[in-house]
């Protein structure tokens, strides 16, 4: 284990302590084992840093190898976002999925399970659960990643989930606080604005973190939002009021409060990600999330030099960098103590389980069953960044495996559903869509379908808004790879 280097001041080490950085590849690079050496505390993973279990533990176990105690943080909340299974669709179900079963048992289940799976490659925080209440149906980056839309529900299932995963030995980082589910813009683009009072926001959207933290969650990660009604002048993670004095003050939180990733468009595009992250520990935050699209040296370079500049020109008190590295080195030292091999066992169909229980299946009277192979028109829109485009999801690859001979397609735009029809030929049509009342293009080229082929299926994978149509409608509650394969199951009766 390589001790600290020699001439590596105090400043300069708090300063890397509360970075969180990415890299690139499957093996650590030199550099980030050399910072590792230096007070680096905190390594972020990604799907690109992940191939196989044995892979990842061994890259874990390379990184222990520098630093017994570092933090490996990993943003793995099941269901549309996965990185440990980002090539082949998660074997968890997300959160709306297990809102929908509203069972906190199962959630606190599937939680440890995911937890035993991370603890097994060596990973200990998973920047999850979402805590936002799906308050506005047409938010862009929240949807199913959210437990639902009333806030006792995801209140349950949210302290459930924090208890489930850190039974396993993980720390959870309970988010986007003060909640980023009445959004109608995606913050890795934009800064979103929720315009609400406070009795609203203390009512709604703070209750699930109120949960979370009389849970034990041992961190919190805070939302790139403006909410004027808190702050008018600055997102919550730059803002002072919100993360000290509702969060720490107010709501008497004491554990790691983390960033969303400085990189997204709400705060490099109006901050900068240097003075984003200066004024962030300034306000109260005690790591910084980087590493998403900015993962080298350079980044983590500027990064630190920005945090002891700014100690040393008096816009950030060294006291306060101090506090955000012990708490960084606090959280360390509770996962190192929990470390080592799981000693529960594995439970490989809790997944699997959840998701069956998660479907909300409508057939009309005269549906037809499935005879012989179909045709599967996947209605694909842009993915959000957070739960990427690598990532596989829909029905096709187990009905192909169930119904030999089936064939399909991804259809998008005005004219998807005049495509979908001249590919299907004389195939029973599956149609699958994500959030089809977002979509107008979605919803127009099921009409298309159905008026054409009124035994057409139809497959909702997003959250079901819509009303339910076609001869057989199945609403998943998320696209994780388990999703998919209970509607297939479904389908072939």
């Amino acid at each position: 284990m390589t001790t600290l280097a020699h001439g590596t001041d105090t400043l300069t080490r708090d300063a890397l302590t509360v970075l969180q950085p990415g890299f690139t590849g499957t093996t650590a690079p030199d550099w980030l084992l050399r910072r590792l050496g230096e007070g680096l505390a905190s390594v972020g993973l990604f799907g690109r840093n992940i191939a196989t279990p044995a892979q990842l533990a061994a890259l874990t176990a390379q990184l222990r190898a520098e630093r017994e105690d570092v933090l490996v943080a990993i943003d793995e909340e099941g269901g549309d976002v996965t990185r440990l299974e980002v090539r082949t669709g998660s074997s968890f179900p997300g959160n709306h999925a297990l809102g929908a079963v509203d069972d906190a048992e199962l959630t606190r289940a599937v939680a440890h399970e995911l937890g035993r799976r991370l603890a097994a490659c060596g990973v200990n925080l998973n920047w999850a659960p979402s805590a936002d209440v799906n308050a506005n149906p047409d938010n862009p980056v929240i949807g199913v990643r959210s437990f639902g839309s009333d806030t006792d529900l995801v209140s349950r299932h949210t302290a459930a989930y924090v208890e489930g995963l850190q039974a396993a030995g993980v720390a959870a980082c309970t988010k986007h606080f003060p909640g980023h589910g009445d959004t109608g813009v995606d913050s890795h683009h934009d800064l979103p604005r929720i315009d609400v009072g406070l009795d609203v926001l203390h009512a709604r959207d703070l209750a699930p973190f109120r949960a979370a933290i009389a849970a034990g969650s041992r961190a919190v990660m805070s939302a790139h939002i403006l909410v004027p009604a808190l702050d008018p002048d600055r997102p919550a993670t730059l803002s002072r009021r919100i993360l000290t004095g509702l969060l720490r003050e107010e709501l008497g939180y004491d554990g790691l409060i983390v960033t969303d990733g400085m990189e997204m468009q709400a705060i490099s595009a109006t901050y900068g990600i240097e003075r984003g992250s200066v004024l962030a520990i300034a306000a109260g935050a005690d790591a910084i999330c980087v590493g998403g699209g900015l993962a080298d040296d350079d980044t983590v370079l500027r990064l630190r030099d920005a945090l002891v500049a700014a100690v040393r020109s008096g816009d950030l008190s060294e006291e306060r960098l101090a506090d955000a590295a012990a708490r960084v080195r606090s959280l360390a030292e509770w996962t190192r103590a929990r470390g080592g091999t799981p000693t529960h066992p594995a439970d490989t169909e809790v997944g699997l389980t959840a998701a069956r229980r998660a479907l909300t299946v409508t057939r009309s009277a005269d549906a037809a069953p499935v005879t012989g192979p179909v045709h599967v028109a996947a209605f694909t829109p842009v993915a959000n960044i957070a739960v990427g485009d690598e990532t596989p999801w829909g029905v096709a690859a187990e009905l192909e495996r169930l119904l030999p001979g089936t064939t399909t397609g991804s259809y998008t735009g005005p004219d998807a559903g005049e495509k979908a029809l001249a590919a299907a030929g004389d195939r029973r049509l599956v149609a699958v869509v994500r959030d089809e009342h977002r979509h107008a293009w979605m919803s127009a080229a099921l009409d298309t379908l159905l008026s054409a082929r009124p035994d057409t299926l139809v497959v909702e994978m997003g959250v079901p808004q819509a009303p339910p149509r076609g001869a057989l409608h199945i609403a998943t509650h998320g696209a994780a790879r388990v999703c998919g394969l209970a509607a297939a199951e479904v389908i072939v009766g």
